[in-house]
């Protein structure tokens, strides 16, 4: 074992050899392979290429040097394309401060058995009068980072838990092409983080219609692990155990404090609110929301076809079952 798998334990170590393909022999071999490719994209600036840096890369792509590098590259560009989002990039930042209190993301205190972070969003919270979705997308990018610092989540990864219960349709008209492709490309194509599964809970008629629409923009891995359960909490505790999830889905603890990973985060800031008023950081949010234009989707005020909504049963919601299970 190297230095660079201090932070695993030997039950971790044994996964990242059988899952991901790390072997400690070639580590720093294989770390070296992927920097030699940085000359390859003169046009991007890598402002990190540390051991530490690219290993996280090898991981979330198990140790295929072109995709880590390919990771690599659209990570570091997709913070050069979208330059005022990474303006004011902390926690203290008003807008993403109070996303994180608002629970954007909440993180649960018991990883899930295997040993996965279980990130939960409840949708509803969103105060669309203090905060935009990009501020919601930011916390979120901020929180990952701070996670993926843990090699043990670099391993084994996260689950999200989106709990849609009372998110209104007009909270969803929100959700346009732009929005939704600024997330995908920042989540599934730009950051390396392992996802195993991504859950949706309580969705109303018009989220299900919102995922079959952005569905073709998924990549097949994520398509498969994303999850549509509906009011069908057996389902979820089928995949995640009840007994480590608070009882807002089903589980046997406590309501979930939305504060709790914003408190880690802020500490003795968190209830500073000095700082915080509307006009200090909600108009540089929605100029960027404002400038965005979506390279793969359509623009519309919505992203949701209104054929596709008056095809939709809202009973619909009543009888979803998950659409898909984990490879």
């Amino acid at each position: 074992m190297t230095h660079l798998q201090a932070g695993l334990s030997p039950e971790t170590l044994e996964k990242a050899r059988l899952e991901l393909n790390e072997n400690p022999d070639t580590l720093h071999q294989d770390i070296q392979e992927v920097r030699d490719m940085v000359i390859t994209r003169p046009d991007i600036g890598f402002l990190r290429t540390d051991d530490a840096f690219i290993l996280r890369f090898l991981r979330a792509r198990k140790f295929q040097h072109f995709e880590a590098f390919r990771l690599l590259a659209q990570y570091f560009e997709y913070r050069q394309q979208n330059l005022d989002m990474f303006k004011s990039f902390k926690a203290t930042d008003p807008g993403i401060k109070q996303a994180l209190k608002d629970g954007f993301p909440g993180g649960l205190a018991n990883l899930d058995h295997y040993g996965r972070k279980i990130l939960v969003l409840f949708a509803a919270n969103w105060d669309q009068s203090r905060y935009t979705l990009v501020d919601i997308l930011r916390a979120i990018l901020l929180s990952l980072e701070a996670m993926i610092e843990d090699p043990e989540l670099q391993v084994n990864g996260f689950v999200l838990i989106i709990d849609w219960s009372n998110f209104t349709f007009k909270q969803a008209s929100k959700l346009t092409p732009s929005m939704l492709r600024l997330a995908i490309e920042g989540l599934q194509d730009s950051f390396p983080a392992r996802f195993g599964g991504i859950h949706f809970v309580n969705q109303p008629w018009y989220i299900h219609a919102l995922y079959t629409v952005i569905r073709p923009f998924l990549k097949e891995k994520t398509r498969k692990r994303i999850f549509l359960h509906g009011n069908n909490l057996n389902s979820l505790h089928q995949l995640i155990h009840p007994e480590i999830l608070p009882s807002e889905f089903g589980g046997m603890l406590p309501p979930y404090d939305m504060g709790t990973w914003a408190r880690t985060l802020l500490d003795h800031e968190y209830d500073d609110d000095s700082e915080c008023n509307v006009d200090s950081y909600s108009t540089p949010a929605k100029d960027i929301e404002k400038d965005l234009s979506p390279k793969s989707m359509k623009r519309s005020q919505s992203v949701v076809d209104p054929g596709v909504l008056k095809r939709m049963d809202k009973s619909e919601e009543e009888n979803m079952q998950p659409l898909l299970s984990l490879d």
